[in-house]
């Protein structure tokens, strides 16, 4: 029996992993759970378990937070005596915060083969700590298991070997779907006040844009102009609400707790715009076909520019005014890219386990640099 090392470390996580596990232990494989515990807030970790009917962990870390060194850190001097007992034939990582680094790393370091879901994404902005983190996992993966073809694309341009590359589908949008009836049955737009289609849905987490008191205020000078045409909930992240109190909400954003995966997925689904800093709303609004403004200078998922419903809207209030009036008194087709059909995790279990596992060869080519005349990524006024 294959014996296959899952990591979930954070709330991005987790429904990207559920999928995986369930179609390696559909096709016979011993999965073993490991949760890093980078989130461990309730609202963040808890609910999203028992939604998703995630089965508890076999192994949790017990990482908690800090800087990102600190982090990184203490995941990995924690998976590495684990990954030694365990001894699987294959460790899967997802996405791309510092747990995804630190068990690549160390399963790299081990013998065991390395897979990554959601490999090849880029926004070529090394301001952002998850490049760095999708870059260097990508890097020393033995399964590199993209999602779209552009991120195939750039795993190609880099230089990894053709074998390596396997385009699979969108996980997020397995889990989408396979709860899309039971999210719609939600109560919580009527526990919130709202009507469908007639109010915007925001989230605001990322770095960049809360953790600059500049910034943000910019933000939530354009949030308080679309909130005259369209009022805002804002589900408050946890590293986000003091920034946000700091800053002051406009009227006409309405700040409410972090809200679990079913009730997140009801308030897109029937929304009239989403604002949004996050790559997987990005996506899961491209599969509900819900118009989203990105509020980021660029996205390591161009795919929901050119064949779903996401605009970059970048940072300016003026700029992301005009395309919230645009989008809100408008119309936006939906268009699905190919392989988000729900069946992602399938794919990945096919490669990982049909035909056995591979070995790692002794070395790879060196990949050319990526950032060094690349612009492949959607970026503010490119799109």
């Amino acid at each position: 029996m294959t014996r296959i090392v899952c990591v979930a470390a954070a709330r991005p996580n987790y429904m990207k992993v559920k999928p995986v596990m369930d179609a390696l232990e559909a096709r016979g494989a011993e999965v073993v759970l490991v949760h890093t515990g980078q989130h461990y807030d309730a609202a963040m970790n808890d609910v999203f378990f028992h939604e998703l009917g995630i089965r508890p962990p076999d192994h949790v870390l017990g990482a908690g937070s800090g800087s990102h060194a600190a982090q990184t850190g203490r995941v990995m001097n924690a998976f590495e005596p684990l990954l030694a007992e365990l001894s699987p034939d294959v460790v899967v990582v997802v996405g791309d915060v510092n747990s995804t680094l630190a068990c690549a790393v160390v399963t790299a370091k081990s013998g065991a083969l390395l897979a990554h879901v959601e490999a090849g994404l880029r926004s070529r902005d090394w301001t952002m700590p998850e490049e760095i983190n999708r870059v260097v996992t990508d890097r020393v993966s033995d399964y590199l298991l993209a999602p779209s073809p552009d991120a195939a694309g750039n795993l190609r341009r880099e230089g990894y070997r053709d074998d390596q590359i396997h385009l699979v589908g969108n996980v997020m949008v397995d889990t989408l779907l396979a709860n899309l009836g039971r999210a719609l049955k939600s109560d919580v737009l009527g526990r919130l006040g709202l009507v469908p289609g007639a109010y915007g849905v925001v989230t605001l987490h990322r770095p960049g844009n809360v953790d600059d008191q500049g910034t943000l205020r910019a933000l939530l000078t354009a949030l308080g102009d679309v909130a005259r045409l369209c009022p805002l909930v804002l589900p408050v992240h946890p590293r986000a609400r003091l920034p946000l109190e700091s800053a002051g909400v406009p009227d006409g954003v309405r700040l409410i707790p972090p809200a679990g995966y079913l009730d997140f997925i009801a308030l897109q689904a029937s929304a009239r715009i989403v604002l949004t800093d996050s790559g997987g709303v990005q996506e899961e609004t491209t599969a509900l076909g819900v118009p989203c403004l990105t509020l980021r200078d660029n996205t390591e998922r161009p795919i929901t520019i050119e064949q779903g419903t996401n605009r970059l809207a970048g940072r300016d209030p003026r700029r992301i005014a005009a395309a919230a009036a645009e989008v809100i008194n408008g119309r936006t087709p939906r268009r699905i890219p190919d392989l988000w059909d729900g069946r992602a995790g399938e794919r990945i279990a096919d490669v990982l386990l049909t035909g056995g596992v591979r070995l790692r060869p002794t070395s790879l080519p060196p990949p050319a640099v990526p950032w060094q005349g690349e612009r492949e990524a959607a970026t503010v006024g490119e799109r």
